[in-house]
């Protein structure tokens, strides 16, 4: 089988793909208070439709440890933050995702990634590389970037937090 090529016409040479993108199903799994903090949890699968069980179960009792403390903080030293975060469970076909990311100072968007070996969805450990995150996770952090200048940054009746934590993705991407 022949491995397709990008190529790209403004650079000199070309990038190998692994493999021919193939949508993924993003959905919405749940919102959860965890230590102060309203999360939103979304889940992609490599294959089938939602991310293991027992991943997602991972990355709910990591949020505690992942997120920052005290969830809130407005005012005084460092940027405010409010609470807020969604959560990206990704069960990919190299390893397991797991991408906490949190609103501050009105427009930052702050993250801590943690991954595990397929075989171990449970051994969840920061990420050892700079990775943001794959086209897939991207299309999340876009949605909530979008929601959260819709509701929270230029909302005309002033920031409305329920209609943010309320706006969900769910897609093939």
């Amino acid at each position: 089988m022949l491995t397709p090529i990008i190529r790209l016409n403004s650079v000199a040479g070309m990038i190998p793909a692994r493999e021919q993108h193939r949508p993924r199903s993003i959905s919405y799994l749940d919102m959860d208070e965890l230590s102060g903090w309203q999360v939103k949890f979304y889940g992609i699968a490599w294959q089938g439709d939602q991310p293991r069980p027992d991943l997602v179960q991972a990355a709910i009792r990591m949020a505690s440890q992942a997120l920052p403390t005290p969830a809130r903080r407005l005012g005084g030293s460092g940027p405010d933050r409010y609470g807020l975060a969604f959560c990206i469970v990704h069960d990919a076909s190299d390893r397991c995702f797991v991408l906490y990311d949190w609103w501050v100072a009105e427009n930052e968007l702050r993250q801590r990634m943690f991954s595990a070996p397929l075989d171990a969805p449970d051994a969840l450990v920061p990420h050892p590389t700079d990775a943001i995150g794959c086209v897939w996770e991207l299309a999340v952090t876009d949605f909530e970037r979008r929601a959260w200048l819709q509701h929270v940054l230029v909302n005309p009746g002033g920031p409305d937090v329920d209609a943010y934590l309320n706006a969900k993705f769910t897609g093939k991407v």
